[in-house]
């Protein structure tokens, strides 16, 4: 299920803003033709404008992709930010918790998950794409702290390597069966029921005994 349209809504896009109708192109032509298919001249088509009109707010190509994964990570930390909220005082559900709604986010706005993973862009292009990157790792970070803090000190890794182990096998779940394209793989089971099983596992080899 495509769900893009929902991150637009939280950025306000409105009809006749040539900015964000630009945008809304590009997610239109990322959905239809990937990352590659998208250029200025395409998104100005499909807005119903001039070729020329878009130079008015992006410079090229990479500077309105840029623009589209902004608004995606700006949405994606907010998603994950809520996910950690709900389960307060239990670690590892929280961490599942994110997990879950970076899955559910890569399934419902696939597009913008393109733009922000799978486009090229540097996370330093602009300050505030740096800082809604920053935004949503800081979330999977802090939950991976909190793991730490429960683990066994003579087995347990540093927070920072935990945290990137779990991104690892989220993200590469997330790309390899939850893709927006054709590349995406068959998985004889749900994606969640693969991240729970990976992280237990995970956890396990850190020491990890459930009470």
């Amino acid at each position: 299920m495509r769900d893009d349209k929902t991150v637009r809504d939280k950025r306000g896009y409105h009809h006749g803003n040539l900015r964000e109708a630009l945008i809304e192109a590009a997610l239109k032509l990322i959905n239809e033709h990937g990352s590659d298919g998208v250029t200025l001249s395409e998104a100005a088509r499909l807005a119903g404008v001039s070729a020329a009109a878009p130079y008015r707010h992006f410079k090229d190509r990479n500077s309105l992709m840029t623009a589209v994964a902004e608004q995606g990570f700006s949405t994606f930390a907010e998603v994950l930010e809520k996910a950690r909220a709900v389960t307060p005082g239990n670690p590892v559900k929280s961490l599942l918790a994110i997990g879950e709604a970076y899955l559910d986010f890569a399934r419902r706005a696939p597009a913008h998950y393109a733009a922000m993973f799978e486009a090229g862009i540097a996370q330093g292009s602009t300050p505030d794409l740096a800082r809604e990157s920053a935004r949503a790792f800081n979330v999977l970070r802090d939950a991976a702290a909190d793991i730490h803090a429960i683990l066994p000190a003579d087995r347990r890794a540093p927070a920072l390597m935990i945290a990137l182990h779990i991104w690892s096998l989220i993200h590469g779940i997330s790309s390899l069966f939850l893709r927006g394209d054709n590349a995406r793989r068959n998985l004889p089971v749900k994606p969640e029921e693969l991240l729970e099983s990976g992280v237990l596992i995970y956890l396990d080899g850190l020491g990890y005994a459930p009470r």
